[in-house]
């Protein structure tokens, strides 16, 4: 086992000589681009031979823990160091040290990195933590579910790890990859030197390995748990939540060439979601349930003198109320969020503004509304309504 508790594993393996020049005309096709996706090809060709498995003794139990696998061959899955702070699967796990002990505690944190919470967001949280269990955020865009991850980060003074999730994400984007061009200068440079074996295990050994979000989140070395952010699920494919639900069962993945990665610190997973798409009910199943709407009138006015330096009170619930308005229009398709509430704010401050009138509404309409049919219906009289008395 290496420094980074990474086992070492895989078969029995036996060098095959081919061709000398065979080799280096796969070096020059892999220079060039046209190599495959799989493992680099070099003239000492490294084949493993398949390890044998006896028939298992009456009586005896196999193992079926769940982990992710990659590519043609499974290596076996290894004993492998027990961390501290690692945890089961089950009720029974609970953080050691969560770094927060209770609501009040988790409000209070919020509030010093200018996050204004509920009373339902803090105890989401809090529970999140101090059990040990993915929290997935639903939600309005722009309603502060991504904040909720960056504020716990900075709270519990740990880094966070984010993946942005998109139409096509797949393993490789998410796990790891194998730095293919490191692998072929290494084989170039090597390979009249060392045997076959030794090379092998050189080129897909841990310095070699390009970490993803949810590989570097398992072997994060830091003196607490990171905090995975798994940012807009519902933008991926419903073949990415089949990965991830392996992932969150036993925060472990399995390296085909290296062995199996557990958990140094099992992460704080917060996952969110815009509702484009329904989610799985077994990812739901897996996570704390957490949904946000968009914000009172009174919380909004909270957030923005929190938010924006130099905001008076009374020209933050001018502009609060005229955005709550906004979002009470049935027929607009895109109502604005907290964050479009914000970056208005801020405009008008830049420009000196301290009140709100017809013709500066109308000049920073494309700050509050981001709909070119609902900015059509806001020109065409809308506004005149809207700009009523709170």
């Amino acid at each position: 086992m290496n420094r980074s508790g990474i086992e070492a594993g895989g078969s029995p393996m036996t060098a095959t000589a081919v061709n000398g020049e065979q080799g280096r005309k796969k070096i020059a096709e892999a220079e060039t681009g046209r190599i495959h996706r799989g493992r680099p090809r070099f003239s000492g060709r490294i084949r493993r031979k398949p390890e044998h498995v006896g028939p298992t003794p009456h009586g005896a139990r196999a193992s079926t823990g769940r982990v992710i696998r990659r590519g043609r061959k499974e290596a076996p899955i290894l004993p492998n160091v027990e961390y501290e702070e690692a945890r089961s699967n089950g009720w029974d796990f609970v953080t050691k040290k969560p770094g927060i002990d209770g609501v009040d505690a988790v409000l209070e944190r919020f509030a010093g990195q200018q996050y204004i919470a509920d009373p339902s967001i803090g105890m989401a949280v809090y529970l999140s933590v101090r059990m040990g269990k993915p929290l997935l955020v639903e939600g309005e865009p722009g309603c502060g579910k991504t904040e909720i991850a960056r504020t716990l980060a900075a709270a519990l003074e740990t880094e966070l790890i984010r993946l942005q999730c998109y139409e096509g994400l797949d393993a490789d984007a998410t796990l790891y990859e194998w730095n293919h061009p490191k692998q072929l200068i290494t084989i170039r440079i090597e390979e009249a030197r060392k045997d076959p074996k030794a090379l092998e295990r050189e080129i897909f050994s841990e310095e070699f390995l390009l970490k993803r979000p949810l590989l570097q989140a398992l072997t994060h070395g830091g003196p607490q748990a990171p905090v995975l952010l798994i940012d807009e699920i519902d933008r991926a494919d419903e073949e990415f939540e089949g990965l991830l639900l392996e992932f969150l069962s036993d925060f472990q993945i399995t390296i085909p060439e290296m062995g199996t990665i557990r958990a140094k610190r099992v992460p704080h997973v917060v996952i969110t979601s815009n509702r484009t798409r329904e989610l799985s009910d077994a990812l739901k199943r897996r996570c704390l349930y957490l949904y946000i709407g968009y914000p009172s009138r009174e919380k909004e006015v909270a957030i923005l003198r929190a938010k924006v330096p130099g905001l008076g009170e009374q020209f933050a619930e001018e502009i609060a109320g005229f955005v709550q308005r906004v979002r009470a229009e049935d027929d607009f398709v895109k109502r604005p969020g907290i964050s479009e509430t914000l970056d208005w704010a801020s405009a008008l401050m830049a420009l000196g503004t301290t009140k709100l009138d017809r013709d500066i509404v109308e000049q920073t309409l494309g700050l509050v509304v981001k709909d070119a049919q609902d900015l059509q219906t806001m020109q065409a009289g809308r506004l005149d309504a809207l700009m009523g008395s709170p």
